[in-house]
């Protein structure tokens, strides 16, 4: 690129309570560039960007647009110069129409402004027509799909004169022909001067759409490149620092009998309909599907938190009802949640109650804990599992969310269960921790352990996977062997477009 930068964040650093988010991160964006900015989860994206919207404050570096310093920074601030964020979430009021969500933070505020209703309808009319968005402006934003929202927001972006558009996997939630109007929209901007941040795990659209890639990885800059000149391979191992199998140490496993049968299992409240699915004895099954595809839904039922209404669940062959968590603990089914912040640990107690929380019957005597029991178990799991702490008396909030997840295992294998659900297991952790998890997930198939792991990093599900489950819709839509599987298939079969056995 040519020119001054619009955007430069030279030199970010942030920590949180003793832990380094960023460490000299740097990102440069030109007018009329879409640069995408990728790492694995916990790299450091998403505190980059929202220093750079002024959500939160960095320790050190240096912020310009246009080549003046950013000072004072706030989300106000932002806005005002033309920085506008656009999340994988749209954050609309759902009980205003579209013409009072693009409005708001338009136009002036105050007790005694004066509301032009038509002008405000034919501005909100403008702008949608500007992204391509044949939607009526007078609709409450809460009957609007996903891709709508998104639409509305991208229209409101262009109100406010955005010269920084960022936008946070735009398309994680959209089909194949709403992900390619969302391009064409971008494609304008970019046409316009708008200067946009475009972050997304899936990395075959990049080359589609990106002018330049950004790699974080453990909150450092690692390369910027021209999009042309990096493959996918390229970027993963930019990404992670080292080679596929390092960070996927799958190994081969003898497969065992079948722990775990599924059979037409559906629940209306959660929404998991006919779902059919098998997993065996030493055999890591991966359950892949975009957001809102039933994925975490279908543990939910197999766990009891949302019991299933019809089909049946077989464990080692014998039909059981899971009507409750406790029960799916007595039939040997444990549950590692995906947000283990506020699911999968209690933050405030010792690494030791954590470790035995799930396991409580294990350790009363009379009534009474066995204090001494619950230290050796904590102890066992915590050199199986290699936990660093400074102490099994040491709060979980003080762990690393690598160290924090171990723990959060560590209380589901206390239980010694047959079979274990793992909801993005290394979601928010660096690489080191996610090939230890990998590793330990290795090892537990090796001993036995039916595994049923949810993953929304392809890479995760193609390097630990024995085969994967494909789910669109509430049910699954295909199942594909390891040595057939591919990221393009995946895709397609999580987008609706084909079915596969």
């Amino acid at each position: 690129m040519t020119g001054s930068a619009l955007l430069r964040a030279s030199s970010i650093t942030k920590s949180y309570a003793g832990v380094q988010a960023l460490k000299s991160a740097s990102l440069e964006l030109y007018a009329g560039e879409v640069h995408a900015l990728v790492g694995e989860n916990g790299a450091g994206k998403s505190t980059l960007i929202k220093i750079i919207t002024g959500a939160v404050e960095a320790d050190s570096g240096e912020i310009r647009l246009n080549g003046e310093a950013v000072t004072h920074h706030s989300p106000l601030a932002a806005k005002s110069r033309g920085i506008v964020a656009i999340y994988q979430q749209p954050a609309l009021f759902p009980e205003l129409t579209v013409a009072e969500n693009i409005a708001l933070g338009l136009e002036p505020q105050g007790a005694w402004h004066r509301i032009d209703w038509k002008r405000r309808r034919l501005k909100a009319a403008e702008l949608l027509a500007r992204v391509g968005a044949k939607i009526d402006a007078e609709a409450d934003a809460g009957n609007l799909t996903m891709p709508e929202q998104q639409l509305v927001e991208i229209a409101r972006a262009l109100g406010a004169d955005a010269r920084v558009l960022i936008m946070d996997e735009p398309t994680a939630s959209l089909s194949e022909e709403e992900t390619q109007n969302l391009f064409r929209v971008i494609r304008e901007l970019r046409a316009q001067g708008v200067g946009i941040i475009y972050i997304s795990h899936r990395l075959d659209e990049l080359p589609v759409i990106a002018d330049r890639v950004t790699v974080l990885r453990d909150g450092r800059t690692i390369e910027t490149r021209e999009m042309s000149e990096v493959d996918r391979h390229a970027l993963i191992r930019l990404m992670v620092g080292r080679e596929l199998a390092a960070v996927f140490p799958k190994k081969s496993v003898e497969l065992g009998e079948t722990v775990l049968e599924l059979r037409e299992l559906s629940s209306r409240v959660s929404g998991v309909r006919e779902v059919t699915l098998s997993v065996r004895a030493g055999e890591i099954v991966g359950l892949a599907g975009l957001v809102g595809a039933g994925r975490t839904e279908l543990a939910k039922t197999l766990f009891g938190l949302t019991p299933a209404d019809a089909g049946m669940i077989l464990l080692r062959g014998e039909p059981v009802s899971i009507t409750s968590p406790a029960e799916a603990i007595k039939h040997g089914i444990a549950y590692v949640p995906e947000d283990r912040r506020r699911h999968g640990v209690i933050l405030e107690m010792a690494v030791s109650a954590n470790t035995t929380l799930a396991a409580l019957g294990r350790l009363a005597r009379f009534g009474f804990l066995d204090f001494q029991q619950e230290r050796r178990i904590a102890a066992e799991y915590a050199e199986r599992l290699a936990v660093k702490t400074p102490s099994l008396h040491a709060a979980v909030a003080t762990l690393s969310g690598g160290n924090q997840q171990k723990v959060a295992l560590s209380r589901w294998l206390a239980t010694q269960p047959k079979v274990l659900i793992l909801d993005e297991p290394t979601q928010g952790v660096d690489v080191g921790a996610k090939a230890e998890i990998h590793a330990l997930m290795g090892e537990l198939a090796g001993q036995g352990l039916a595994i049923l792991m949810i993953s929304s990093e392809l890479p995760e599900i193609l390097g630990m996977s024995d085969r994967i489950a494909v789910m669109h819709a509430g049910t699954i839509v295909g199942i594909l062997d390891r040595t057939e599987a591919t990221q393009p298939k995946i895709l397609a079969l999580a987008l609706g477009h084909e079915h596969s056995n």
